[in-house]
């Protein structure tokens, strides 16, 4: 799933490269420049806050967000005393970098607060119209488990892996490098013959290689039933 990430900073010359960073590791970026902008949302997957705003203080925006969403919030501040820590993180962030930082880090530091926050159990249903075996998908991340109807499949780790990506949003796209980045390491530099391995094999061992679909030139995504899709025929 690509990560929405809402940037609250009012520096040009700190957002501007921070949000190009962020876009070359794959997340998408709407950035703003006062706290009352960032109040009015959308939040996206994760927010990304600075205390020293113009038209508000930070630990204020960071309070009135948790107030309506529990949004992973990561504070970026200059400010990087213990009791300014203590209390964004008493206010309901879920982390705080002080500047100056790396990208590197602060990914890694999105990718951890999302995992936090995803559900342990990703269920995924094979739509007739997809071409793939009837029955729920399951993968439970906490066990690491994962199942076809009644029948558990066993995967290496980074099967699971690849499979739990693709759960995160069932149906939609994701990009070969993404898929790199995320399962493997940004700093891939292996043959990209890997994942294509991973994936056949993947199709393999759930029953059907209609599961994992294709898009040629741009990625993979999981193939899904939606809810509307279930019914059973006639019914409203």
């Amino acid at each position: 799933m690509c990560v929405r990430v809402l940037l609250i900073e009012d520096d040009e010359t700190i957002a501007e490269p921070l949000g190009e960073g962020l876009r070359e590791y794959g997340l998408t970026v709407r950035h703003v420049a006062t706290g009352a902008e960032g109040l009015r949302g959308p939040y996206g997957d994760v927010v990304l806050l600075d205390l020293g705003l113009p038209d508000m203080d930070g630990i204020d925006v960071c309070r009135g967000i948790r107030q309506v969403s529990d949004v992973p919030v990561i504070i970026l501040s200059a400010r990087g005393e213990e009791a300014d820590r203590v209390l964004g993180l008493e206010l309901g962030a879920d982390d705080y970098l002080a500047k100056p930082f790396s990208l590197r880090e602060l990914v890694a530091r999105i990718r951890a607060v999302r995992r936090r926050r995803l559900p342990p159990r990703e269920t995924a249903y094979a739509g007739e119209s997809e071409g793939a075996a009837p029955g729920a998908l399951v993968v439970d991340r906490r066990t690491r488990q994962v199942w076809v109807g009644e029948e558990q499949v066993a995967l290496t780790p980074k099967e699971f892996e690849l499979l739990a990506l693709l759960a995160e949003d069932a149906g939609a796209v994701y990009s070969r490098q993404t898929i790199l980045d995320r399962v493997w390491d940004e700093h891939y530099d292996g043959p990209t013959k890997t994942l294509d391995v991973h994936v056949a094999t993947l199709r393999r061992k759930l029953g059907d290689p209609a599961w994992i679909r294709t898009l040629r030139g741009v990625g993979f995504r999981l193939a899904v039933q939606t809810p509307e899709q279930d019914r059973p025929r006639g019914a409203s």
